[in-house]
């Protein structure tokens, strides 16, 4: 298991980024949060298999419909925090 942080920027927020992250994250049985930032960016930081990590770092370089990214930072973590679920922070 693995653990990854990853910072969306472009157009990314008020296009439904977040719930559509969730979305994708429960189908790939990812586990962790998605947050919008002050900045406009939008943070995300996920765990769990490390193939099924790179299919999310993939669909982030695109994200849902009606988002225009940027760019795309990851950062890859020693360590696991053992995440319950994927959600929406605020």
């Amino acid at each position: 298991m693995k653990r990854v942080s990853i910072r969306i920027s472009g157009k990314v927020q008020g296009v439904f980024y977040r719930a559509s992250t969730v979305e994708k994250a429960h189908q790939l049985n990812l586990k962790g949060l998605v947050r919008n930032e002050s900045d406009g960016s939008v943070f995300v930081e996920a765990e769990g298999d490390e193939n099924k990590l790179k299919e999310l770092i993939a669909w982030c370089k695109i994200g849902p419909p009606r988002a225009q990214v940027n760019d795309v930072e990851i950062t890859e973590h020693d360590k696991v925090k053992n995440f319950y679920r994927f959600e929406i922070v605020r």
